[in-house]
């Protein structure tokens, strides 16, 4: 079955735009989960007199980035499609890209959910919550990189 030429771009403009909303989705809910956790171990710090940690602030922040690594697929699959690469593979590009990026952004937010409990109750263990945290981005970064061949 032949797709006429219209069918073809709005296909590959679906791609770029999964490329990019997949990874967003991740962050809102990554971000939902690490700042209602932050919130959290504040209120139990304010409760318990203790000084609430600034630094839980990073961990809920954290996911965000998958989100600029879902534009900068979006870019390279635009531009994919203007040098003429297949539309399937442009769209299933963004499609399992933007997944795999939104599922590291959910599940670095879940982590940093951990991360924020654990900070606030024991005033201890930052870099190595923080260095969980990188492991799990570090999936998008490889994601965004090795991606980036199947549009060559």
């Amino acid at each position: 079955m032949a797709l006429d030429p219209s069918t073809h771009v709005s296909l590959e403009k679906l791609g770029a735009v999964l490329a990019l909303v997949l990874p967003a989705i991740g962050s809102c809910l990554g971000t939902g989960a690490a700042g209602a956790a932050a919130i959290g171990a504040w209120k139990k710090c304010y409760a318990q007199n203790k000084a609430a940690p600034f630094m839980l602030v990073a961990f809920v922040g954290a996911p965000l980035s998958q989100t600029i690594y879902g534009m900068i697929l979006m870019g390279n699959i635009l531009k994919a499609s203007h040098a003429s690469a297949e539309f399937s593979a442009i769209l299933w590009t963004g499609f399992f890209g933007g997944m795999a990026m939104g599922a590291s952004a959910w599940m670095q937010g879940r982590a940093g959910a951990g991360a924020s409990n654990a900070l606030a109750e024991t005033g201890q263990g930052f870099g190595n919550y923080l260095m969980a945290l990188g492991i799990i981005e570090t999936v998008a970064l490889f994601v965004l990189v090795f991606i980036g061949k199947v549009l060559v």
